[in-house]
């Protein structure tokens, strides 16, 4: 006989097991209610919101873009430009650091925003800090490895390398990913608390905002420290090698600090894979632009690729953002909502009821009116070599259309495959997806260039 108040065996185990049961059955209704508040406390947004909301920070992005396409025209004719071509390679790199970091950011902060985790102070400031310090700790490492693959991509196929010239690749690179991501994640905070006090969806204003002058403010930094170690370069040169390694030796730091926020402690780990894959991807990019570059008769490439790189990252890291967003608050990780299951195909990203269908629709519409804009932007300021005529506009923007929607497509692809597979796609979509509108970007108009030099539209159209 067993003692009063105890059961058998079999009778405990049944009474364990219904336990547990009731546990998991207890845990799926939070889940469940918890993604139903979630739900509701997102703001309704109409096509014509949505389409306020983006255009402003879309256009401020568009034009820094352009000023950066500018800057580079004018940089492109400096000593340091002319005599170490490489530097081209580190251009789509270091801008792709803003979709690598930036923009990754600008999606992870939004969806914690949208979801509720940023409305206590202590917890707000731990993501920010953790989040920041893992992204100094990035863009230190990512710099480096971009002046690696410059050097890989430029010198070594050819046959020669000058070590000095290789170290000055270093430390502008480094010093340049590591200013130019300080101060741009200390705007994009602000953006972020900005968008949660004012009621604005983050989602719709943070990446492309985060982008407005990061390209500027990048190819400023990366042309004024390049120029100023080349000057060095026969009197003193030690100093890039010292540059470099400060920057370098900071990384430790930068580790310690974000692995003591359990919100950046995983990225630390887990999070080198996209950047890393981004990276090598725009640097393909950029020996595509320095190989153009390299032909006098192709020279008026250089103002524009800043534009159709930024803008079409711009806009597909908004729809990236908002997919995202949506999936943590409607689906719990590893199952995607109805109209996403099944063999994939382009019509799904544009046609349905969903508002990611709605989202991609005005996102595509944006396209052909702003590149317009910058575009006369860009004659009125008599910048480049390039006449604005009717076969070079179509051109340009047939190439331009075809990114977007090539880069929606496979956004709409990714990030469901990858919230199926256990992904965040906050932390990795962002940075295969600029990476490839920077190669997408580049390659597009490279082939348009060549296209109008074939069919006799050049001197004054497209060459120097």
């Amino acid at each position: 006989m067993l003692p009063e108040g105890r059961l058998s065996g079999d009778e405990g185990e049944e009474e364990e097991q219904e336990g547990e049961e009731g546990e998991d059955d207890d845990e799926e209704r939070q889940v469940t209610s918890s993604m139903a508040s979630r739900a509701a406390n997102m703001p309704k947004e109409s096509p014509l919101a949505m389409a306020l909301q983006i255009v402003v920070p879309f256009l401020l992005a568009g034009f820094g873009t352009v000023s950066a396409g500018m800057v580079l025209d004018i940089v492109q004719h400096w000593e340091a430009f002319r005599y170490i071509t490489e530097i081209f390679i580190l251009v789509p790199a270091l801008l792709g650091l803003k979709g690598n970091l930036e923009m990754t950011l600008a999606s992870r902060l939004s969806t914690a925003v949208n979801v509720g985790k940023m409305d206590s102070p202590i917890e707000k400031w731990n993501l920010i800090i953790g989040n920041l310090a893992l992204k100094q700790a990035q863009a230190t490492v990512v710099g480096f490895l971009a002046a690696v693959a410059a050097v890989v991509l430029g010198w070594i196929p050819e046959g020669r390398f000058q070590m000095n010239h290789a170290v000055l690749l270093c430390s502008s690179s480094v010093a340049t990913a590591f200013i130019a991501s300080m101060l741009q994640g200390i705007i994009m905070v602000g953006v972020i608390v900005g968008s949660k006090k004012t009621g604005i969806n983050p989602d719709n204003v943070a990446t492309p905002i985060a982008a407005s002058f990061g390209d500027l403010i990048t190819l400023a930094i990366l042309a004024g420290i390049s120029q100023g170690l080349y000057n060095c370069l026969d009197t003193h040169p030690y100093v890039s090698f010292l540059v470099c390694a400060f920057f370098l030796s900071l990384t430790p730091l930068w580790m310690v600090i974000s692995s003591k926020h359990p919100a950046s402690r995983q990225l630390l780990y887990s999070g080198w894979e996209p950047v890393i894959t981004a990276m090598v991807i725009s640097s393909i990019g950029g020996l595509i632009l320095d190989k153009t570059v390299s032909d006098p008769n192709l020279a008026g490439i250089v103002v524009y690729t800043p534009v159709i790189n930024g803008i079409g990252g711009n806009l597909v890291a908004i729809q990236s953002s908002r997919i995202s967003t949506h999936l943590h608050i409607h689906c719990v990780p590893g199952e995607v909502p109805p109209e996403a299951r099944g063999c994939y195909y382009p019509c799904r990203t544009f046609y349905g009821t969903g508002a990611n269908h709605r989202s991609a629709q005005v996102l595509v519409l944006l396209v052909i009116p702003g590149h317009l804009i910058f575009l006369y932007t860009i004659h009125l300021m008599k910048s480049g070599h390039t006449t604005l005529t009717p076969i070079f506009m179509t051109v340009y923007l047939a190439a331009a259309l075809l990114q977007v929607l090539l880069l929606l497509c496979i956004a709409d692809w990714m990030v469901h495959s990858m919230w199926r597979s256990g992904k965040d796609p906050d932390s990795f979509s962002i940075p295969y997806l600029t990476a490839l509108g920077d190669l997408l970007g580049t390659a597009l108009l490279a082939l348009s260039f060549h296209f109008l030099w074939i069919i006799g539209d050049r001197d004054s159209d497209v060459g120097d």
